[in-house]
């Protein structure tokens, strides 16, 4: 052990004899140690021990009021990860008195009266120990900080891969990442309303942008026709929803899993009338039940180059009376219930002027 080590050791000795207090102290400075913190009433070596945070502690057994067992199993119910050696002062070296201290975290043992040179040495390899200890678990919360820190911008960035996927759609559909950004935020207050996790509502959140990424592989004449769709025309929009499961499947991520899962069954409808599967009822996965409520209010509530923007009274009477047969009753009510949130939401994230 370096002196430097030896000077910033922080040593706590516990005994309710006087004499063998003084003693170990002076003991403990003549060898270059700080002045150890001394507790001759045991009721006061918790609080000791929390303000110090102590390198190693001297502790003797037979004590009035708190024992030394009872001190060290206060000090094991801290759970400290880092809890210093503990060095058992005691005349009884019987092997009952050893197994019991030692399975309440004692490391060493010395007897009364002690061999100055034996206890010495027994302090300074524990402190090395200590000190050696201390270093890893140190290294160790700082890689675990780094692969923290790291976790969060690979998050952070796929985050913003899958955003703009998303977007690219809507600016192909005449549409702004507004639209997005409102309809995502309108799925996960319907989600948390109907029971969802928070880690889920987020989820969800994030995946619900990409909605409509198949609409990507739909020709240009067929996308940006500004009237209506011949029959032909609509069996080719259509198959948007399953493109887009396609781009976005065959993943281990969850939330790629979930975007694909949305961006499949966000037209069907609950009366098994929508596309591209013709399902019906709860066969339609939740989160595309969901979805289709978020999108579809937005949707009639935006102004686009074709159509003006509905009022929203007629927007909120629309999903009223597709429950049941677009849209799955029990999403519609929460819908209803969540609507002031739902407005809140829309006038956060409003288009500008």
């Amino acid at each position: 052990m370096t002196s430097e080590s030896m000077e910033l050791a922080r040593i706590l000795v516990v005994d309710d004899e006087p004499a063998n207090l003084k003693l170990l102290e002076k003991l403990l400075t003549s060898q270059g140690y700080p002045a150890p913190v001394l507790v001759q009433d045991s009721r006061e070596t918790l609080q000791r021990y929390q303000q110090l945070r102590p390198d190693l502690i001297l502790l003797d057994i037979n004590m009035p009021h708190l024992d030394g067992y009872q001190i060290m199993e206060q000090l094991k119910a801290l759970n400290d990860p880092l809890l210093p050696p503990i060095v058992v002062l005691t005349a009884q070296l019987g092997r009952e008195h050893m197994v019991k201290a030692l399975a309440l975290g004692a490391r060493d043992f010395v007897g009364k009266p002690f061999d100055r040179v034996e206890l010495l040495m027994r302090v300074r390899n524990l402190l090395d120990a200590q000190r050696a200890h201390r270093l890893l678990h140190d290294q160790k919360a700082a890689l675990e900080e780094m692969v923290r820190v790291r976790t969060e911008d690979l998050n952070r960035t796929r985050l913003q891969v899958v955003h703009r996927l998303g977007r690219a759609a809507e600016y192909r559909d005449n549409e702004t990442g507004l639209h997005t950004i409102r309809m995502s935020h309108y799925a996960a207050r319907l989600a948390h309303s109907l029971g969802w996790s928070a880690a889920d509502c987020e989820l969800l959140l994030h995946a619900s942008p990409m909605h409509d990424v198949g609409k990507i592989g739909i020709p240009d004449a067929v996308l940006l026709k500004p009237g209506k769709f011949e029959p032909h025309e609509w069996e080719i929009m259509k198959t948007h929803a399953e493109i887009g499961a396609h781009i976005l499947g065959d993943s281990d991520s969850d939330l790629l899993q979930l975007a694909s899962t949305i961006a499949r069954s966000h037209h069907e409808k609950w009366d098994g009338s929508g596309y591209p599967q013709g399902l019906a009822g709860e066969a339609i996965p939740l989160a595309g039940r969901i979805v289709a409520v978020a999108d579809v209010f937005d949707a009639l509530t935006s102004s686009r180059p074709y159509k003006k923007a509905w009022p929203v009274e007629e927007a909120v009477q629309l999903i009223r009376d597709g429950a049941g047969s677009h849209f799955d009753p029990t999403v519609a009510a929460h819908f209803q219930q969540c609507l002031p949130d739902i407005l809140a939401i829309r006038e956060r994230f409003k288009e500008p002027d």
